[in-house]
């Protein structure tokens, strides 16, 4: 190939018909374009697959089931949050749960109802009617062919109470709205939320 283009460049010399500026900037152009189409271009599915893997690489706890990742998941993001309140300061927070998360899982409803008529001896007949009904779990399968419950909601776990140690804790202002703020976030009663005055040392 490169023997070509010498050769091509040679014949020109020689007829004294060396491309100017012009075509040499259209034959630079073309050779990038071709470069350009050569270049594999990621698949899509592969690309949307690692950033879902980053985001999930962000948000662990949301996908953990440890009640104790999910507590302090929680103390970080409310702590960093009422820091940015007037008054509030640096914070400390720490949750207890009253449970931990549940998995609903898909069931399926089967009813069954059958009839059956006996006659007696006295040439009497009768009329016995069987309702059966039950439920059993669905099932999905994953990529490497294992099988899994279908879980058709995920239940967060109930928070106990809540203490937030605060540098703004002895302004009653300040306690109220940090007590109004979680409520509003946790639906945890009142006698549940303690705020303290937070000591540097």
């Amino acid at each position: 190939m490169e023997n070509k283009w010498k050769e091509m460049l040679n014949q020109l010399k020689e007829k004294g018909k060396l491309p100017g500026k012009t075509q040499l900037l259209i034959i630079l152009l073309v050779g990038i374009l071709l470069v350009v189409i050569v270049i594999p271009v990621p698949d899509k599915k592969t690309t949307d697959d690692a950033e879902s893997t980053g985001n999930a690489g962000e948000r662990p706890v949301l996908q953990s089931n440890s009640s104790e990742e999910y507590e302090q998941y929680l103390e970080r993001r409310v702590s960093k949050t009422l820091e940015h309140v007037q008054g509030v300061g640096k914070t400390e927070v720490m949750i207890t749960l009253k449970s931990s998360g549940q998995d609903i899982v898909e069931k399926d409803q089967q009813n069954s109802s059958q009839t059956t008529n006996e006659e007696d001896s006295s040439g009497g007949t009768r009329s016995v009617k069987d309702n059966t009904s039950g439920k059993t779990s669905i099932y999905e399968q994953s990529s490497d062919g294992s099988q899994s419950p279908y879980v058709s909601k995920k239940l967060t776990p109930e928070i106990e109470g809540v203490i937030v140690i605060a540098q703004g804790g002895d302004n009653a202002v300040v306690v109220e709205n940090i007590t109004e703020a979680i409520q509003a976030l946790f639906g945890v009663e009142a006698h549940k939320i303690k705020i303290m005055k937070r000591t540097d040392t």
